[in-house]
């Protein structure tokens, strides 16, 4: 059973007249748990495919209690667990076609060569390097000429943060499409200056000396970071001058 947000289900006046509510009513309900979430991060994780609220002749959204349940539990397993949206979207799809799933074993603790392990301070989820292996269907001589181009790096101890599983995996998949890893670099120094951007945005955050305030620079890196890529992808549909989905 999925937990909701307290105020989450009968807030707001929509919500009492038909069951439906708005995003600002979603918006309100879910930062009782998470007051770092905002109206750009509901509507990426539609555009990911998330939630698919219902829309009014006008075109507005109209959110349903169950949507505001399962955008709970994606908010949950991203902060408690660092999940891709890609396995959080799957996680979530079979519970809801009633499958006794576990929770996938990205993000949760283990031992021996597939560590992960959870450090003090925000949970920084990693895999071990035969877990990589197996979870993106590679074999040594792959992953270590990737890492000869930068496109993985392993960690001072030998692991990987778990983003890495979701990184090899369109590596192989773009390879399939003949697309070496020698030309990625270009897409790992974009990456890069992307990344370097976004912390300079949240510098004077993470150097303040309030709590609060360096818990907030995380949550506004993340948010950057979301729309950052969705920017990058829309700029790459528009210089191939073709409909994407």
């Amino acid at each position: 059973m999925l937990h909701t947000p307290s105020g989450g289900a009968g807030s707001g006046t929509a919500a009492r007249d038909s069951g439906l509510m708005s995003i600002g009513t979603v918006l309100n309900a879910l930062r009782e748990e998470f007051p770092e979430v905002t109206i750009s991060k509901i509507r990426f994780l539609e555009a990911e495919g998330l939630i698919e609220p219902q829309r009014t002749p006008s075109g507005y959204r109209k959110f349903s209690p169950g949507d505001l349940e399962r955008l709970g539990h994606v908010l949950r397993m991203q902060r408690d667990h660092y999940l891709p949206l890609k396995v959080i979207r799957e996680h979530l799809d079979a519970m809801e076609r009633g499958e006794a799933v576990p929770l996938p074993l990205v993000g949760r603790q283990r031992t021996g060569d597939d560590v992960l392990e959870v450090q003090e301070g925000p949970t920084v989820a990693r895999v071990g390097r035969s877990e990589l292996l197996a979870a993106a269907d590679i074999g040594e001589a792959e992953l270590e000429e990737w890492e000869s181009y930068g496109l993985l790096v392993p960690l001072a101890d030998g692991t990987y943060d778990a983003e890495a599983v979701t990184v090899a995996s369109l590596v192989a998949e773009l390879g399939r499409f003949g697309i070496e890893p020698r030309h990625l670099r270009v897409m790992k120094a974009a990456a890069d200056r992307e990344a370097g951007l976004v912390e300079q945005v949240v510098a004077p955050l993470k150097r303040h000396r309030n709590p609060q305030t360096r818990a907030l620079a995380e949550a506004r890196t993340k948010e950057l970071a979301a729309l950052t890529m969705k920017l990058h992808a829309a700029l790459v549909k528009t210089a191939l001058g073709v409909r994407l989905p």
